[in-house]
């Protein structure tokens, strides 16, 4: 496996990148959050050790930047915040698994070799998300309909992209301030409604089928 350890702790990184150099693997380090969300944009890793709290950028900003990115590589979160909130709060963030410190390299390395391996058995993840002739594409962060380029800001493709990836089906007010505002907004806020609304104009405006439905009372869902 080629893995990333992105920890600001120099004697603790030293330590893992030791172990995982001998028990067979390849191990780079990076330093804090930044230089960690650069690397693991450009390098082919099987899994990504990520501590939460690093210096420049928080672990779970570099695993949201790098999902909102389309980026799937496995992520371990290793923390000093070991609390029930605490791994829920990761998981949601984007992490796969949650390991909190103090541990043993041994459950480390066992963890890690699950996530690699379900990686690799498991199918290649969707990149192209289709409902009609509206397209979504995650790696280039294209989005048109009708063969026509559609410019949206990050928070609107975002929004987007959950929607298409569960096409037809409700997704609630909460699904979406889980997963595309992680909890920054009180519930009853309107911000879903505004984003909604101007999803709505750049998708649907000027075509005849309307796209984005609301559905009274439950959510919003993309259907043909």
């Amino acid at each position: 496996m080629r893995i990333l350890i992105i920890e600001d702790d120099r004697e603790a990184a030293s330590y893992l990148t030791k172990a995982f150099r001998e028990a067979g693997h390849v191990a780079d380090h990076a330093a804090d959050g930044e230089d960690g969300l650069a690397m693991a944009m450009d390098g082919p890793y099987d899994v990504l050790i990520v501590d939460r709290m690093l210096p420049k950028k928080d672990g779970l900003s570099v695993i949201g930047d790098l999902r909102s990115a389309g980026r799937d590589t496995p992520v371990l979160i290793l923390s000093a915040l070991g609390q029930v909130d605490d791994r829920v709060k990761g998981l949601r963030a984007g992490g796969d698994d949650y390991l909190p410190k103090p541990y043993s390299f041994s459950e480390l390395l066992a963890r890690v070799e699950v996530l690699s391996r379900r990686r690799s058995s498991g199918s290649a993840p969707e990149t192209v998300y289709k409902v009609a002739d509206l397209e979504l594409d995650r790696l280039s962060h294209r989005v048109s309909r009708g063969g026509e380029d559609i410019i949206l800001q990050p928070r609107e493709f975002r929004l987007l992209e959950y929607l298409m990836k569960n096409a037809g089906q409700v997704v609630t007010r909460t699904m979406l301030l889980e997963h595309v505002w992680d909890y920054h907004f009180d519930p009853q806020t309107n911000v879903i409604d505004v984003h909604v609304s101007r999803l709505r104009s750049k998708i649907d405006k000027g075509f005849e089928r309307p796209l984005i439905h609301t559905i009274r009372g439950a959510g919003y869902t993309v259907r043909a």
